[in-house]
């Protein structure tokens, strides 16, 4: 029972992985409120937890991609169970199957809104609840996807010679990041942290960027390059 008496929000926890994860973690002692979009399968999937046994299972109607339904979600936590301590965003969408470059600017917008501000506003919402609580615990569930495309849900342009290639630049001097190198005292510190003895240049970037569109990469394809000055790059 390592979470005993802990408050979990669990988004997307009707079924499959969300609905298992919801299991688990009243299995170890916490308090879950589950979420999805349909009251009747918010209804059943508490019905099911309570019928393992999970005493204290609640659930909530929330649309992650709507503001009222995450803050609706965050209350439902405080008003039962009296806060919150973890918080899994398991909810997302794939509307669209195959080549990237057939979906809409419809579909993009909707995989954004979903799979990426609905999780920082959640999170936006309940670090202040978990901040009085003396901290907490935040899982985003993601997928393999991110490290390791798979072919009907990306593009295919290899066949076409076609190379795609990221470029993550570290502390540049631009207009864009002054904020973190115009004030010396500031400057010294985020070089520190970052353990440079230099910030770049823009053609630092430029030079690498020249690389990767040249022949001498034709064999560099779906790599980012980092170009941080030996700043720690790797999770």
């Amino acid at each position: 029972m390592a979470l005993m008496g802990k408050v979990a929000a669990v988004t997307a926890a009707t079924d499959g992985i969300g609905l298992a994860v919801a299991a688990a973690l009243g299995g170890a002692g916490a308090h879950v409120v589950l979420s999805s979009r349909r009251a009747d399968h918010v209804d059943a999937a508490v019905g099911r937890l309570r019928a393992l046994g999970l005493e204290h299972v609640t659930g909530c109607v929330c649309h992650v991609g709507r503001a009222r339904d995450r803050q609706a979600l965050v209350q439902k936590a405080l008003d039962t169970y009296g806060g919150i301590d973890i918080l899994v965003s398991n909810a997302a969408t794939n509307p669209v199957m195959g080549n990237t470059l057939d979906a809409e600017e419809e579909a993009w917008e909707k995989i954004f809104q979903v799979n990426v501000t609905a999780a920082a506003m959640l999170i936006r919402l309940v670090v202040p609840h978990m901040e009085k609580r003396g901290g907490g615990s935040i899982v985003l569930v993601s997928s393999l996807a991110g490290y390791m495309p798979f072919p009907v849900l990306g593009p295919e342009l290899l066949p076409h010679r076609i190379r795609i290639n990221g470029v993550a630049p570290g502390l540049i001097q631009t207009r864009f990041s002054r904020a973190l190198w115009e004030d010396e005292s500031v400057r010294t510190r985020v070089m520190s942290s970052m353990g440079i003895d230099r910030m770049g240049t823009p053609d630092d970037v430029a030079g690498v960027v020249t690389f990767l569109c040249s022949p001498a990469a034709a064999y560099v394809t779906g790599e980012t390059l980092v170009v941080a000055g030996g700043a720690p790059s790797r999770l």
